[in-house]
């Protein structure tokens, strides 16, 4: 194994799946996996993910461009991943790194798109615009059923103002799960659903297993196991 990434190793990972499916979690469990191996690997999350992305987040967050429609939302969280994409995600990529980002295109695609009832037509001509040739090489879809996605938000929230999306009713969520499995059924290269529902420890492993045998091949890096979760680390 390589003591540090390099170009033909560097790799783009992201996960995705509805509220409280444990992305952030996971995110940091293959982050510091990846790490231990001796691999440089970014972190990083979106809306977000740079200075000008991250002020947009805020607003959409807060709601602020939702009365505008799904199709403003959509657009101002592409314009957010074109500033994400500039000054992250690809410097990091052209330099070898592993970037693992907390959601990307795929949720654009659930929530503005099929949940927002937006056209593939629009959200692929999105896509092309925005994100161009820098696509995952591999997507973890975190599912568990919607109603326990929700609980596990709220008990992650505590007394905070619940967001624009979490306040959304529970038949948004449930088809916004279905939007993520219809997403993994049509790119079973670089999709992997796995089971949230189970303890962290086992979906780390499951998430382990498969960037071994997707990223790695007979080349598998060998980390030392990441710290078990803290308390807090159950979403």
């Amino acid at each position: 194994m390589p003591a540090t990434a390099n170009k033909a190793l560097g790799r783009f990972i992201t996960f995705e799946g509805g509220e409280g499916a444990g992305k952030s979690t996971q995110v940091k469990r293959l982050v510091a996996a990846l790490q231990a191996g001796g691999l440089e690997t970014v972190a990083t999350r979106e809306p977000g993910g740079s200075p000008n992305a991250e002020a947009l987040r805020k607003a959409l967050l807060a709601g602020l461009v939702a009365p505008l429609g799904p199709a403003a939302e959509a657009l101002v969280f592409s314009a957010a991943r074109i500033d994400h994409l500039d000054n992250l995600i690809r410097p990091a990529l052209d330099r070898g790194a592993f970037v693992v980002c907390d959601r990307f295109a795929d949720s654009t695609r659930a929530y503005q798109g099929a949940s927002g009832k937006l056209s593939d037509t629009f959200i692929d001509g999105l896509e092309k615009v925005t994100v161009g040739e820098t696509r995952p090489d591999l997507t973890f879809m975190l599912d568990l059923p919607a109603e326990e996605g929700l609980a596990r938000a709220g008990k992650r929230r505590g007394a905070g103002k619940v967001d624009r999306f979490e306040a959304e009713d529970l038949s948004f969520h449930q088809a916004l799960r279905q939007s993520f499995l219809d997403i993994a059924k049509a790119h079973p290269e670089r999709c992997v659903v796995i089971d949230a529902t189970r303890p962290v420890d086992a979906v780390a492993a499951d998430i382990w297993r498969v960037v071994e045998s997707r990223l790695f091949g007979a080349k598998k890096p060998a980390p030392r196991r990441p710290k078990k979760p803290t308390a807090k680390e159950t979403t």
